[in-house]
């Protein structure tokens, strides 16, 4: 719609010989540099999201390894507990993934761990038990923290400002191109400089878009969860 915009902008710009001399660093502070604030805002939270959902995992596995090799507890029990970790890992990554507001699900299945290892008391030495609870810490934490980046996403306000300067920048631009080009020179030159520009414009803003749903598995550079996940499912392309 943006190019379609820029293409008409510059049909009427030529034809009706509207040329104004704008100085385009104007241009450049209104868009281009709120446009890299939400480039590099979004790009700091995914790597954010990274540091967490690692920490989250390495807390689940570990609170696994110390239940599953011990010798105090039941196959029974070591079965059960791993079934909740499964369920807490599961259920996060279906939040994530959904873009979901509620995390009763998964403060439901934390919740349930925290009882059954409390119901394990007797079972679990002392010094292990509190390792098991600062890990469980730990866990809840990163998860915390992933789910706050995931609902708080950088300024709207400013997103928006961008995409309402985008769709108003041909009908400051096209005349301008005009006047520095000069209306005796070829029109194509001009189509192509409008364009192109443009094309960059909400290109730039589309990665921004992709980027701020790092979780949702739809852009090249979102996060694979299934990897953050306690039974860690590996991709065709990781496999030798």
């Amino acid at each position: 719609m943006t190019l379609g915009i820029s293409v008409i902008v510059t049909f009427l710009s030529i034809h009706y010989k509207l040329v104004y001399n704008l100085d385009l660093t104007l241009l450049s502070i209104a868009i281009i540099f709120p446009l890299v604030f939400n480039i590099r805002g979004a790009f700091r939270r995914r790597e954010k999201a990274l540091e967490h959902l690692s920490k989250y995992r390495s807390a689940m596995v570990t609170i696994n390894f110390y239940l599953q090799t011990s010798t105090d507890l039941s196959k029974e029990e070591k079965r059960k507990t791993e079934d909740i970790l499964s369920r807490i890992s599961d259920q996060a990554v279906r939040h994530l993934k959904n873009n979901e507001e509620n995390v009763e699900s998964v403060d439901q299945a934390i919740h349930d761990f925290h009882t059954h290892i409390s119901k394990l008391e007797e079972f679990i030495p002392r010094r292990i038990k509190d390792r098991i609870f600062r890990y469980m810490n730990d866990m809840q934490e990163g998860f915390e923290n992933v789910f706050a980046i995931n609902i708080h996403r950088t300024p709207r306000a400013l997103k928006a400002y961008c995409l309402v300067f985008i769709y108003i920048f041909p009908f400051i631009y096209s005349p301008t191109v005009i006047y520095n080009i000069g209306v005796a020179n070829s029109d194509l030159a001009v189509y192509f400089i409008v364009v192109v520009t443009e094309f960059i414009l909400i290109a730039l803003y589309n990665i921004q878009d992709q980027m701020e749903y790092p979780f949702d598995d739809i852009g090249v550079d979102d996060i694979k969860l299934e990897n953050f996940q306690l039974h860690r499912r590996v991709y065709p392309f990781f496999k030798k």
